[in-house]
């Protein structure tokens, strides 16, 4: 079926369905543009909470749909694709209860360590870091959930995003280190699980310095999951919603090149912007959702058989959103 054709069902779809279509930033734009909601992950997630339809079809990759459902258990929601974030599945919950293990046998007690999950994690990793005391942080808000979970005077074990994880530390005068980089993590202050993005791994010194040779005066902004050493030669670094802010107050003649993930780039301002890399820097996972399984999805609503509906079970379910719930009490 033709993209237009696809578009005029789905609009039909919509209106005849108690359906709120909500997509990620990073969506391909034939999706992005059909959205009621768009967003970074927790902004969506909230935005569902308050939203009066029965099903939410979510446009995102898997955590996404699993923090609405944790939010609002009461929503319906359903996935065109249960794409998997790449860094989310880096981290189980095998691999946190080795993480928590490790510190063990390196004389750190689990009830002197706090843990700290980025958002971009599943609802199972959510749980457990909920179960030891710990809270969930998004890359907006990491700066200050880290601040006060310093303030209990245990440890700081951060997943799974290292480079999050890491910047967070430089950004306050901090130690960090990497679980399994052979550094000692009784020497630091945040100890960070050994995962990462690889869209935003992408970006490197190098390609700061070329866009700093070649266009004099420009600006550099970046996502905080880019790698320490990309972070410290910018001059901004900024979650999605910082980064959208930040770019669209500079004035139209100030070249910038960005930091981030492709599709948000090319959709922020028409001129002077330019994304900081050789290569195309496109989420492979965000961009599985197509035109075709919006409509299928919905199709499906329309039939009451949702073969891609997501649910958490209920234990889960509330330790996780305990750790959420602590993050928005602060």
């Amino acid at each position: 079926m033709e993209q237009q054709k696809l578009k005029e069902n789905i609009q039909k779809l919509k209106e005849k369905l108690p359906v709120t279509i909500v997509a990620h930033y990073y969506q391909r734009d034939e999706v992005f543009e059909l959205a009621d909601i768009t967003g970074d992950s927790l902004e969506l997630a909230r935005r569902c909470k308050a939203d009066d339809n029965e099903w939410v079809l979510f446009c995102g990759v898997g955590f996404m749909g699993q923090s609405v459902k944790v939010i609002a258990p009461e929503k319906r929601v359903a996935m065109p694709k249960i794409a998997c974030c790449a860094m989310a599945r880096m981290i189980d919950q095998k691999c946190y209860d080795d993480s928590v293990r490790f510190l063990e046998e390196h004389g750190i007690k689990e009830t002197d360590v706090l843990p700290i999950t980025y958002i971009n994690s599943s609802a199972e990793v959510k749980a457990s870091v909920g179960k030891m005391g710990g809270m969930v942080c998004t890359s907006s808000n990491a700066y200050k959930i880290i601040e006060q979970g310093l303030e209990s005077g245990k440890k700081i074990l951060f997943v799974p995003d290292r480079c999050l994880g890491q910047n967070v530390a430089n950004m306050m005068g901090l130690r960090s280190c990497v679980i399994g980089d052979g550094t000692d993590p009784n020497e630091a202050d945040i100890i960070c699980y050994n995962g990462f993005c690889s869209v935003h791994q992408l970006f490197t010194v190098d390609d700061v310095r070329f866009y700093r040779k070649k266009y004099p005066g420009i600006k550099i902004a970046v996502h905080p999951e880019c790698d320490p050493s990309v972070v410290a030669e910018s001059d901004f670094c900024g979650s999605t919603s910082q980064l959208i802010k930040y770019v669209g107050e500079l004035p139209e003649e100030q070249k910038v090149a960005v930091g981030t993930e492709y599709n948000l780039v090319h959709r922020m301002r028409e001129k002077n912007t330019y994304v900081l890399s050789s290569t195309k820097p496109e989420c492979p996972t965000m961009n599985e959702t197509t035109l075709e399984d919006v409509y299928t999805t919905l199709k499906a609503i329309e039939k009451g058989a949702v073969p891609t509906e997501i649910d958490v079970d209920p234990e889960t379910r509330e330790w996780a959103k305990v750790a959420l719930e602590r993050m928005l009490a602060l």
